[in-house]
C-alpha cells in the first residue's frame, strides 16, 4: 500500500470548519433524515432518537457519541496476505472505476459483458497501483440481474486474490455475498473477527436512505465488514448550489449512517464517504474535474480529520469527458492530485472512468495507472542526505562538464528517476517511424499486453468446489439458470 506522509492541503479556516458543523446539526435537529427500513427505526428509537414515521430526528450529541465509537483505523485481510489492506492514518487504498454499465475499447462504446469483466478484474489483480478490484468495474449486463451479484462475486475470488467489494443493492445480494467470504475465509465468526471485504452504502440524497441501501447497512455491518457510507451529492441536483451547505448536508447524512452502523454492532470499522462534485446550470449534466469538486476534496478531509474517521475521496480520475482526450486527462489529473493533497484513506474510481462514470475505457485504465504510479512517486519524499548532494559528482566532473558519465550517475541511473511505460520520450523522427502512435494507441497495446501476462491465483480446490455449488444453488432459488461462469471465465 502507499502511504502519503506529505503534508495535508487545508484551505479551510477553523470558523469555516464550525460553520459546517453547526449547518449539519441544524439539518439533523430540525429537518431530519429519512430511513426506510424498519430495523434502522427501530434501532433509533430505541436509542432515544425523535422517530417520526420514516423519518428521524437526531440530537447532535448522540451522533458524536455514536460516531466517536468507530475506529480510526483498521485491516482488511485478503486471501493472499500480502494484499491485506490498512484502511486509515495515512495510509491510501486504490480502485478502479465501479459501477459503469458501458465499457469503451478504442472507438467501440457498449454495454458491458461478463468477458469484460474478468479482464477488468485480472488487469486489478496485476497492478501493485491498485489494492482491490473493488466489485462491479464494469456491469456485466449478460448476466440475469436478481443473480448478478453471485456471478460477480464469484468472478472476484476467482481471479483475484486481493479484498474484495461486497454487492450492496438488496438484502440477498448482501448476505449472499457474506456467505460467499464465509465460505472462502471458514465461516462467520473467522469473518467477523478478521473482516475480508468491504461495501460502499449510497445516501439516496438529500437526506434520504433508501430500503436497499439501509439492508446492506444492517448485513454487512454485523458481520463486521467495513461499510463506507457515501453521499452522492451534485450540487444543484441532490445538493444546494453552495460549497458550505453541501458540506454540511454531506456531514448530516454521513454521520447519521455512521451512527447507525454503531447501534448495530458498536465499534465496527466505517469510512466517511464523499462525493461532491457540480452540474452544468444549462443541461443539468454532471461536469467532474472542476474547481468545486477539488475545494469539497480537501474540505472533506479537514473535515474527516476533525471527527477522526478513516474517509473516501469521491474519486480518484473522474472526467466528463466521452473520449480519452485532453479533457480526460486533466480532470483526472485535478481530481487524483486533490486526492492525495487532501490525505484520502480510499480512492474509488482510481483507473478506468470515463463520460461521466458512465463508461470504463480499457485504455483510459492504462493511462490511469500510469498517473497513479506518478502520483505516487511525486508524494514520496525525497531523501535530503550528504550522499544525496552528489559533492564527488562534482569534484569528478568539474565546472562546465556534463554529469551523464560521472560514477554518481552510473550508480544511480536505473532508479534516479520516474520511467513512464506508456508515454513517449521519443524525438519526433523516430516517434514517427514507430507509427506516430499516440498515448490511446501506446494505451491500447499496454493493457493487452498486461492481460497476456496475467497468472491466475491459486484457490483451494474444495473452497472453489463449494463455492460454486453455493452460486449455482442460489442462482436456481432466485429464478435464473446458472450462468457457466468457472469455465467460461476461465477461457476469456
Amino acid at each position: 500500500m502507499f502511504t502519503n506522509r506529505m503534508p495535508r492541503y487545508e484551505p479551510l479556516a477553523s470558523e469555516a470548519l464550525d460553520l459546517v458543523e453547526r449547518g449539519w446539526k441544524r439539518l439533523v435537529s430540525e429537518i431530519g433524515v429519512q430511513f426506510d427500513e424498519p430495523r434502522a427505526l427501530d434501532l433509533f428509537r430505541a436509542a432515544g432518537q425523535q422517530v417520526e414515521g420514516d423519518l428521524v430526528k437526531f440530537d447532535p450529541e448522540f451522533v458524536l457519541e455514536q460516531v466517536a465509537k468507530a475506529p480510526r483505523e483498521f485491516w482488511v485481510h485478503a486471501r493472499n496476505p500480502e494484499h491485506d489492506v490498512h484502511i486509515g492514518g495515512d495510509r491510501m487504498m486504490f480502485l478502479p472505476a465501479q459501477g459503469p454499465p458501458f465499457v469503451r475499447i478504442g472507438d467501440e462504446r457498449r454495454d458491458g459483458t461478463l468477458a469484460d469483466l474478468v479482464k477488468l478484474i485480472k488487469l486489478a489483480q496485476m497492478q501493485p497501483e491498485l489494492d482491490t478490484p473493488g466489485g462491479n468495474i464494469c456491469e456485466p449486463d449478460d448476466v440475469p440481474l436478481d443473480s448478478r451479484h453471485l456471478v460477480q462475486t464469484l468472478a472476484l475470488i476467482v481471479h483475484s486474490d486481493k479484498i474484495f467489494k461486497g454487492m450492496p443493492m438488496s438484502r440477498t445480494a448482501s448476505e449472499d455475498t457474506i456467505r460467499m467470504g464465509e465460505i472462502l475465509c471458514g465461516g462467520r465468526e473467522a469473518i467477523e473477527g478478521r473482516p475480508m471485504m468491504f461495501a460502499n452504502v449510497n445516501v439516496n440524497s438529500p437526506l434520504r436512505y433508501d430500503v436497499r441501501m439501509l439492508e446492506a447497512m444492517l448485513a454487512y455491518s454485523a458481520a463486521g465488514q467495513p461499510v463506507i457510507v457515501t453521499p452522492f451529492l451534485l450540487m444543484g441536483a441532490m445538493a444546494p448550489v453552495s460549497i458550505p451547505s453541501a458540506l454540511a448536508q454531506q456531514m448530516a447524512e454521513v454521520l447519521t449512517g455512521i451512527a447507525l452502523v454503531q447501534l448495530i454492532r458498536p465499534g465496527a470499522p466505517c469510512v466517511m464517504g464523499s462525493f461532491l462534485s457540480a452540474i452544468d446550470m444549462q443541461s443539468g449534466s454532471p461536469s467532474f474535474g472542476g474547481p468545486e469538486s477539488v475545494l469539497g476534496l480537501y474540505a472533506s478531509g479537514q473535515i474527516a480529520r476533525r471527527y477522526g474517521l478513516p474517509w473516501r475521496a469521491g474519486g480518484g480520475t473522474l472526467t466528463a469527458s466521452q473520449s480519452v482526450d485532453a479533457q480526460a486527462a486533466y480532470e483526472s489529473l485535478n481530481t487524483l492530485l486533490a486526492a492525495f493533497m487532501a490525505g484520502a484513506n480510499v480512492v474509488y474510481q482510481s483507473a478506468g472512468w470515463l463520460e461521466s462514470g458512465l463508461v470504463t475505457c480499457f485504455e483510459k485504465f492504462a493511462l490511469d495507472i500510469e498517473l497513479l504510479q506518478l502520483l505516487r512517486r511525486q508524494f514520496t519524499p525525497v531523501t535530503f542526505d550528504e550522499d544525496s548532494l552528489a559533492f564527488s559528482a562534482h569534484a569528478e566532473i568539474g565546472p562546465g562538464g556534463y554529469f551523464l558519465g560521472a560514477e554518481h550517475t552510473l550508480e544511480r541511473f536505473r532508479e534516479c528517476f520516474w520511467r513512464p511505460e506508456l508515454a513517449s520520450t521519443e524525438n519526433f523522427e523516430r516517434w514517427r517511424k514507430n507509427g506516430s502512435h499516440d498515448a490511446r494507441d501506446r494505451a491500447g497495446a499496454l493493457w493487452r499486453a498486461m492481460l497476456e501476462r496475467y497468472e491466475q491465483p491459486p484457490l483451494d480446490d474444495a473452497v472453489r468446489a463449494e463455492l460454486s455449488e453455493f452460486v449455482e444453488r442460489r442462482t436456481r432459488e432466485l429464478g435464473d439458470e446458472p450462468f457457466p461462469l468457472p469455465r467460461a471465465a476461465q477461457t476469456v
